[in-house]
């Protein structure tokens, strides 16, 4: 058995379920206090609740692939190859977290201005409000969308940034 590879993969179970559940929680509150102030899961409206169930979902699709990254730097600090210490690897956490959360703003930010261009006249927020459920899909759909399209970019993104130790091109 290799404990080194055991301990990894334990980390990087732990670091995922802390990491989402901290970013799902707070992108919750975030989305309650900007745009649905007086608006809550108790009450009975099934738009919002669909609604609420997609940007949970783009944005586990998002920390899907930032979670492999801040796992290979953990990696790299263990291999002993690199000497990154335990700073180092929380400020590329926190480098890598934060440009996920940019992105996901982008993402929801673009999929409004998107819907509010095919839809003039229609406030998709004030539907979403008034369980307007077809509303709900088509935004959610949307946005699940173009998440699911812009994930793996985010990713190269992000992998493009871990601090590999130089290699030599031995072809050249």
């Amino acid at each position: 058995m290799q404990t080194k590879l055991l301990t990894l993969a334990f980390i990087e179970i732990a670091l995922a379920i802390i990491i989402s559940v901290l970013i799902l929680f707070i992108s919750f509150k975030i989305l309650q206090k900007v745009f649905f102030k007086n608006m809550s899961l108790r009450e009975n409206n099934l738009a919002f609740s669909i609604f609420t169930a997609g940007i949970m979902l783009s944005i586990g699709f998002i920390l899907g692939e930032i979670i492999p990254s801040i796992t290979n730097i953990i990696r790299l600090s263990i291999s002993g190859q690199n000497e990154i210490s335990m700073g180092t690897i929380i400020q590329y956490s926190g480098i890598y977290l934060f440009i996920g959360f940019i992105f996901s703003i982008v993402i929801n930010a673009a999929v409004f201005f998107l819907f509010s261009a095919l839809t003039k006249g229609i406030n998709e927020f004030k539907e979403i409000q008034n369980n307007n459920i077809a509303t709900s899909i088509i935004v959610t759909s949307t946005l699940i969308s173009i998440t699911l399209i812009a994930k793996n970019s985010i990713g190269l993104l992000i992998s493009a940034l871990i601090p590999y130790p130089e290699t030599s091109n031995f072809l050249f």
